[in-house]
């Protein structure tokens, strides 16, 4: 038996690998495509083991889900203290970067996850939620006034957002660069022009 088979790890220690190794599986591959089989053979313990960390396949995949969204939130949160166009565009350059470079996951997860797995649609709902509340912050940080579909156009521009930065042609030179000016353009666009028209001036800021 390899010595790799015989370590023992505390169990929140085992728990976090078994979730690392998930989460590094979602970068080639969908949620369902996602085999816990294949997850303990890489941690070195046999299947049976895997489900002595988590009650079920259903329970481990909440887990990476929850993993994986949470590393979302925390890359595209820009510092609370920054003026509001910098705070702005610090988001906007946080989730694109993010998005660029963990495509795979983020569309396994974001697009794939609460279709293919209900279980997970409340974490992947919630995610949505906390973004759609950023946009908001971002919005009011701006001086744009409340708007009764405020809450409808911050999901309308998450969704514009998204398609966006997966379809770029990130291989291009200052292609990153482009697409944040892109997607700030649209942010001003979509939030600030229906209440007031002289909130595009916002992004020559």
């Amino acid at each position: 038996m390899s010595g790799k088979r015989t370590t023992r790890l505390p169990p929140d220690q085992r728990r976090e690998q078994l979730v690392g190794i998930g989460l590094e599986m979602l970068a080639d591959r969908s949620l369902d495509e996602l085999s816990t089989d294949e997850v303990a053979r890489r941690a070195g313990i046999s299947r049976g083991l895997l489900f002595h960390y988590f009650d079920s396949k259903r329970d481990f995949y909440r887990a990476v889900v929850s993993a994986a969204c949470d590393r979302f939130t925390a890359a595209t949160e820009p510092d609370g203290s920054l003026e509001p166009v910098a705070w702005m565009r610090a988001f906007i350059a946080g989730f694109v970067a993010y998005v660029l470079e963990h495509r795979q996951a983020y569309l396994a997860l974001v697009r794939g996850a609460s279709g293919s797995h209900p279980a997970v649609t409340d974490i992947v709902g919630a995610t949505r939620e906390t973004l759609a509340r950023r946009v908001c912050d971002g919005q009011r940080r701006l001086g744009m006034p409340d708007a009764p579909r405020l809450a409808l156009a911050s999901r309308a521009w998450m969704a514009f957002a998204e398609e966006a930065v997966v379809n770029w042609p990130a291989e291009e030179p200052g292609a990153q660069d482009e697409l944040c000016a892109f997607i700030e353009s649209s942010f001003v666009r979509l939030l600030g022009l229906p209440d007031r028209p002289g909130a595009l001036t916002v992004a020559q800021a």
